[in-house]
């Protein structure tokens, strides 16, 4: 049974929302931006109209969220104070309890998410590092983690490119994640992913380390301008491999993009690479390729904005000793994060995908070093 201090404790958090929120400024903003819509040339540029609903809806769901954290904790209050009368049991109040617990952690974490990417979809890349079928094998259970956290929270997923390991797992994978937050959630994974295990590819049984990268972007939609120089781009054609039938052998529907890059801030140079076998149609991989090549330039300016976010990102690590983010050790049932330590001993949670654990002391701790 829950005591009256955690009761003031969730009421005081409410209230904290309330104010961190801005809870009555968004609802006006919201009433404002709402009549907007009324206009009746409203669609005539539908581009803009797009943006303004995308607003719209995006002041409803933080009004939404605050208002289910305020009803459930009027709810606590009244089981609480039936409880008393005895109208309720000590498991209903402390379900209660739980309930509004969890709805303000999720509004708190979601919070600290204020980067203008943060609220995008996500473009997720994962590379096996060195070490032959071992690496592209970690990077194949990688991708699975990310798929499985995706489903679990209500995301929609779009595997863009793939490209099979020489005898099992994969060399790479670009994986689209839609959804709310999508990129604010999953930006903390950028770096380079160590695994620990006794190798099944192994003939002596020896305990294997591997590595894999991971490379998250937040995927631009066509309300977001950005340049690209033309004059930079050149296109492969290839013919896809994997299932889709005997079309995907005969025909060179799969696209690879290279673009010239120069930083506008440092001079460096570099070349993005970008495959896409998506679909069958060819024109419809180079539209999908070019979308991946808009959301990378977009991510390189961001990190020019933010030059925290740019110490901690370890994208632009070599995938070796030394570099890793976390740490997956199956022998001791341990995944740890070197950047929080945040760690659990759920090995087995983690790889089917829980691993919010580590999402939310990243955020934690990175979120407000940003501020």
């Amino acid at each position: 049974m829950i005591t009256s201090d955690q009761l003031k404790e969730i009421k005081d958090r409410c209230s904290a929302l309330n104010h961190y929120l801005d809870i009555d400024g968004k609802q006006m903003q919201y009433e404002e931006e709402q009549l907007r819509t009324h206009d009746p040339d409203f669609w005539n540029d539908q581009k803009a109209a797009e943006a303004q609903m995308k607003k719209v809806k995006e002041l409803e769901k933080w009004l939404n969220g605050y208002k289910e954290v305020a009803s459930l904790t009027e709810e606590l209050q009244l089981a609480f104070d039936f409880f008393k009368d005895e109208l309720v049991t000590e498991e209903e109040v402390d379900a209660a309890y739980r309930k509004v617990l969890e709805a303000i952690e999720a509004l708190e974490l979601k919070n600290m998410l204020r980067d203008e990417a943060d609220n995008m979809d996500c473009v997720l890349k994962i590379n096996s590092g060195a070490g032959g079928t071992e690496s592209q094998d970690w990077a194949s259970m990688l991708m699975r983690m990310y798929l499985r956290y995706a489903e679990t929270h209500g995301y929609k997923t779009t595997i863009s490119n793939l490209q099979e390991g020489d005898e099992a797992g994969i060399k790479t994978c670009t994986i689209e994640i839609l959804g709310d937050y999508a990129y604010g959630y999953l930006k903390g994974e950028n770096g380079v992913h160590r695994l620990v295990r006794v190798s099944p590819y192994n003939a002596q049984g020896k305990r294997m380390t591997s590595f894999a990268s991971v490379f998250a972007s937040p995927l631009v939609d066509d309300t977001i301008e950005v340049k690209v120089d033309m004059a930079c781009v050149s296109w492969d054609t290839f013919r896809s491999s994997g299932a889709g039938g005997q079309n995907v052998n005969k025909v060179e529907s799969g696209v690879r993009l290279r673009y010239q890059y120069k930083d506008p801030y440092t001079g460096e140079e570099e070349e993005i690479l970008i495959e896409n076998t998506e679909t069958r149609d060819q024109p419809k991989n180079r539209e999908n390729a070019m979308q991946h090549l808009k959301s990378i330039l977009y991510d390189k300016e961001l990190q020019h904005r933010n030059e925290e976010k740019a110490k901690v990102e370890a994208g632009k690590k070599k995938i070796e000793w030394g570099s890793q983010i976390r740490s997956y050790v199956f022998d001791d049932r341990r995944v740890k994060d070197h950047r929080t330590n945040y760690q659990t001993s759920d090995v087995n949670g983690v790889m089917d995908g829980k691993i919010d654990g580590f999402i939310k002391a990243y955020l934690m701790e990175f979120s407000s070093k940003e501020e």
